[in-house]
């Protein structure tokens, strides 16, 4: 038998431009993690605030694949994971464990992205963590935090731990478990996981040859963040690249834009 199509209808105008402009933009972090072969079937999550609120979120429906998300498609909740609305779509409020606790501490994080990929994890699974190795690994380490694994994110007593550990850090290491960005926007959290990742992938191949690793002196490491924000202008990374991104995806499937 073949599957029903989805047929999601377009909520766009029952909603704010401001909350549609960030549904599209989360729709796109889920269809680009898809692309880009970090997704772990339906089993992580990327969240953003809803615009102009405190407590409410967006996050994915729960069974649908990172590549069908459409922007009509999330489910608005609360910090608890409670849906908001009448969305047909179920959550996983388990998952959503991390996710709260951070946007409850940090209210500069208007979008958390956690990953599972399995470049992420083999670092996370290492005693030394992400090392001084690469240039993409320079710019992670000037603000990188580590949390240690407590078995899956069920319970509320880890929550002030995870927001100790994390700080006011941009990348976190949840050891044993993946990779967690927080940005001001989703395209500066898909961006700083774009390189977390990325350096992760570095470091995997880099022992596998075998070699004697070379390490960036301590000097560069320290001026990395300055050397990051003069590479880039000012600007933040995700915005400039995150245009070229929806460029991309609509070239190929603009679908999650409804």
């Amino acid at each position: 038998m073949h599957p029903e199509p989805l047929n999601i209808p377009s909520l766009q105008d029952t909603m704010s431009p401001e909350e549609w402009r960030v549904r599209v933009d989360l729709a796109a972090a889920y269809r680009l993690v898809a692309a880009f072969g970090w997704d772990d079937l339906v089993f992580t999550h990327i969240s953003a605030r809803v615009p102009g609120t405190a407590d409410q979120f967006l996050i994915n429906p729960y069974g649908l694949m990172f590549d069908e998300i459409t922007a009509s498609s999330l489910v608005r909740i609360d910090l608890e994971g409670r849906k908001l609305d009448d969305s047909p779509f179920p959550v996983n409020p388990a998952g959503f464990t991390i996710h709260s606790a951070i946007h409850a501490a940090r209210h500069d994080a208007a979008c958390v992205l956690h990953l599972h990929s399995p470049d992420g994890c083999a670092v996370a699974a290492q005693q030394e963590g992400l090392l001084p190795i690469s240039q993409k690994s320079t710019f992670i380490l000037a603000s990188l935090a580590t949390h240690d694994y407590e078995g899956i994110a069920l319970r509320e007593d880890e929550k002030p731990r995870l927001v100790r550990d994390l700080g006011d850090a941009t990348f976190l290491l949840l050891r044993n478990h993946g990779l967690l960005t927080v940005g001001p926007s989703v395209a500066d959290a898909f961006v700083s996981m774009y390189m977390f990742e990325t350096a992760c992938t570095i470091q995997v191949r880099a022992q596998a040859g075998g070699g004697e690793l070379v390490r960036v002196p301590d000097a560069i490491l320290a001026g990395a963040r300055a050397a990051s924000r003069q590479a880039t202008g000012g600007l933040s990374p995700g915005a400039l690249a995150w245009p070229g991104l929806l460029r991309r995806l609509d070239r190929t499937d603009a679908s999650y834009r409804t």
